[in-house]
């Protein structure tokens, strides 16, 4: 496992306890979004998919709307976080019902997987899914091209890719702040958090590997914190406080963020609060040949 893989695994086991559910409502629209996409227009009416993978099932929102959706499949629940896995089978112990009723036995018919799929899915059997879906998770991947890729060699003939992440205009509040912030102290701005890939990359990425009409979705979702720092409590809260900023000698990080933080509150403030936007993208691939 490299640096960059073991943070992430170590951000998710943090969260994992109960911090994780309590503020990733963002992450539990889009699974809800997602998994009623499947259900939806030529992509989902009439599907029957036997085998299911899931990639990134974290506490297993969209996990359990897929035991529920899609009650004859076989599902493969993937993460790189075994305390997320753990948490995600007990949602199912407790909110799955199985065949009397009794919502006590998660069904059988799941299986997790404490996996990295960048390092798992190259060894993964060629044509054992029909479906692959994924939520808030892609935007991890450190060779998407690579992974799409195996993805496609793992999906049946008809079989489909449907993922849902983060674009680049997720938290532009906060990127515009910091570039403010960086430029009070006579300094190039660095990037905080994670860059995200726009729909056009996906697209050339998802053709170059095989895939074939492709459909997007895409939203603005603007969410309410009471401060600046609470929005970047959230954020840590759920695993996604990674940056790609460097530190640099004689940068004063008190400094740095007091500025950000009055940038912030003067340009997205609200009435008791500040704003933060997330960029919502929904994208259904097809595996045609």
């Amino acid at each position: 496992m490299n640096i960059r893989t073991a943070a992430i695994q170590r951000q998710f086991n943090r969260s994992s306890a109960g911090s994780y559910d309590a503020h990733a409502l963002v992450q539990r629209n889009m699974a809800n979004r997602l998994a009623e996409s499947l259900q939806e227009g030529e992509f989902g009416v009439g599907k029957d998919w036997s085998d299911i993978l899931e990639i990134g099932c974290g506490t297993g929102a969209l996990t359990e709307r897929l035991v529920n959706d899609w009650s004859a499949a076989s599902i493969t629940a993937l993460d790189i976080a075994p305390a997320m896995i753990k948490a995600a089978e007990q949602r199912l112990l407790m909110n799955t019902p199985n065949q009397s009723g009794n919502s006590q036995v998660a069904p059988i018919r799941v299986s997790f997987l404490q996996a990295d799929v960048e390092t798992w899915a190259p060894d993964a059997p060629r044509a054992s899914f029909d479906l692959i879906v994924s939520s808030a998770c892609f935007q991890w991947l450190s060779d998407p091209k690579q992974t799409l890729g195996h993805l496609r060699r793992m999906l049946r003939a008809g079989g489909m890719l449907v993922f849902a992440t983060f674009g680049p205009d997720t938290f532009h509040e906060l990127h515009t702040s910091f570039d403010d912030a960086y430029l009070a102290t006579g300094m190039q701005p660095q990037r905080h958090g994670l860059s995200f890939r726009p729909a056009e990359q996906w697209d050339s990425l998802l053709r170059e590997t095989g895939f074939s009409n492709l459909r997007y979705e895409h939203s603005i979702q603007t969410e309410k914190y009471d401060s600046v720092r609470d929005f970047l409590f959230s954020v840590k809260a759920m695993g996604a406080s990674a940056s790609e900023a460097v530190s640099k000698s004689g940068l004063n990080s008190r400094r740095l963020f007091a500025n950000m933080y009055k940038a912030y509150e003067e340009q997205f403030g609200l009435d008791g609060g500040i704003a933060a936007s997330y960029e919502l993208l929904f994208i259904h691939a097809l595996a045609d040949k």
